[in-house]
């Protein structure tokens, strides 16, 4: 184990004996101190889920990447782990960037984006971004000797070396393959590449590329199998308030090609970035995601108050990707979320008018919320949703029967966050609205229309906006099989 590898462990647990409690989410993975965002690594080996994720441990501010760890039973009580890589490389000494994990031969490999420094022959500095490999037991990982295994020189002609990281990997029969993001002359690309061994890589083919509808970049792009089709998943650059889109289509393994006819969004909120997936022992496929945003996003303002605490970044529950008929996905809490589960409260119908009505959910901060709306008994124009209410601070989610939108109002949240975030209902046909929130300590996501328009959103409220209501606008809005529960913590 390097130096700096040690220093960054112990740095880790001294910080967090130190954490104030009471402070950080409760049912979310969020920093063991310091500074996450991307989720890395995300993978079953040995019988246990792992989780790495981009960390600094030694700021609350974004610096030289580092390679967190935790792991988990059963995805809902997680244990940190000891750092997992360092930038104590030339070729990553800029920091160890995202990547993904699968097994080979017993070991957990690891394969991430080194990141370092090279000279101009006209003796300017440039940033160069490789491909490189560290194998491990599932608690110490060593770099392979052979890095960087794929390095700027095997991009095709015109490919940017400045912007070519996040590698994800997947074994399909006797070959490994890797998708990359990339970019060519300002537009983005999925690059694809194999290897018979995991060392010896060689360019496949494009996978997907941008005509400029997508952006010039597409960080942490993830492809994989949902029942008779494919999956490409990414968070594009330059693309204004879109932070994940996916596009479904067929993949033939002897061309390279992907040939997709469909896309959508999974999230419309403004914190959800860069999610990973990996198969489930049972087949399931989940994602996890950062929850958070960049600073190049129009809808932007902070990373958020957390960093007065001592840390910065959290995840996303994880969800389950399902694949509809139409070809559309669905993403789903995952079903284990239900083991937090506490004081269960149930309301079989309930009629509401334009006067707040008050709904008891756990300790109204850390709760899970689920109804339905009668669509064919209500009659008002919208339906409000007041969410972490108090000291004049709310949380506002507004379902427009009228104009058929969604939307989700922070501006009052908290005194610090801002912004709305807006999405379509598909109403047409349908006799009920299906409604689903969880709500913690620093966010709300909100999941509804049989869980393909999804919004969620980091919220900074006090302990003390912990009420929530619902009302109506220009009639009255029909509730049934309504149902809260109080959620317990996720760390043991």
């Amino acid at each position: 184990m390097s130096e700096k590898l040690t220093k960054a462990t112990r740095f880790q647990y001294e910080q967090m004996n130190q954490m104030p409690e009471g402070e950080k989410p409760v049912f979310h993975v969020s920093a063991p101190a310091g500074w996450i965002n991307d989720p890395n690594g995300f993978s079953v080996y040995k019988g246990k889920v792992h989780l790495f994720y981009q960390y600094h441990p030694y700021s609350i501010c974004w610096g030289p990447m580092h390679w967190g760890h935790s792991v988990t039973d059963d995805m809902i009580k997680w244990k940190t782990e000891p750092v997992a890589l360092a930038p104590d490389q030339e070729y990553d000494k800029r920091g160890c960037f995202s990547g993904s994990a699968v097994e080979k031969d017993g070991k957990h490999v690891l394969i991430y984006t080194g990141v370092s420094n090279v000279q101009m022959e006209n003796g300017s500095i440039q940033e160069r971004q490789n491909q490189c490999i560290a194998y491990g037991d599932g608690e110490i990982y060593v770099k392979s000797p052979q890095n960087p295994v794929i390095t700027g020189d095997m991009l095709p002609a015109d490919c940017s070396k400045i912007d070519f990281r996040d590698p994800k990997v997947w074994k399909h029969e006797d070959t490994y393959y890797m998708v990359c993001g990339a970019s060519r002359n300002h537009k983005a690309q999925a690059l694809l590449y194999r290897s018979k061994d995991m060392f010896h890589w060689e360019f496949f083919n494009v996978l997907a590329e941008s005509r400029g509808e997508w952006g010039y970049m597409w960080e942490c792009p993830d492809f994989y199998p949902l029942g008779d089709k494919y999956v490409l998943m990414f968070s594009p650059m330059g693309v204004g308030d879109r932070t994940v889109v996916y596009l479904v289509g067929d993949f033939d393994y002897q061309t390279g090609k992907f040939d997709y006819h469909v896309n959508g969004e999974i999230d419309w909120g403004f914190d959800y970035y860069a999610p990973q997936s990996f198969e489930a022992p049972d087949g399931r496929r989940i994602i996890v995601g950062w929850a958070n945003a960049w600073d190049w996003m129009p809808f932007w303002k902070d990373w958020g108050p957390t960093y007065q605490e001592g840390w910065c970044g959290f995840y996303n529950i994880p969800r389950e990707v399902r694949l509809m008929e139409d070809n559309t996905l669905q993403f789903i809490p995952v079903k284990e979320m239900e083991l937090l589960r506490q004081e269960e409260w149930k309301q079989e119908q309930m009629s509401v008018g334009e006067e707040r009505q008050a709904v008891k959910a756990g300790d109204g901060i850390s709760y899970e919320w689920k109804f339905k709306v009668d669509l064919e008994q209500t009659d008002a124009t919208a339906l409000e949703i007041i969410m972490r209410s108090g000291e004049g601070k709310e949380t506002v989610c507004t379902l427009d029967f009228a104009e058929s939108k969604m939307s989700v109002d922070r501006n009052h949240s908290d005194g610090w966050s801002k912004g709305i975030s807006e999405s379509i209902l598909y109403l047409q046909d349908k006799k009920e609205l299906d409604i689903h929130i969880f709500s913690d300590q620093s966010s709300v996501e909100i999941f509804t229309d049989q869980y393909r328009n999804n919004h969620s959103l980091n919220i900074y409220a006090g302990n003390e906006q912990n009420e929530t209501y619902v009302c109506a606008r220009g009639g009255k809005v029909v509730i049934k099989d309504m149902e809260t529960y109080g959620l317990g913590e996720c760390y043991r």
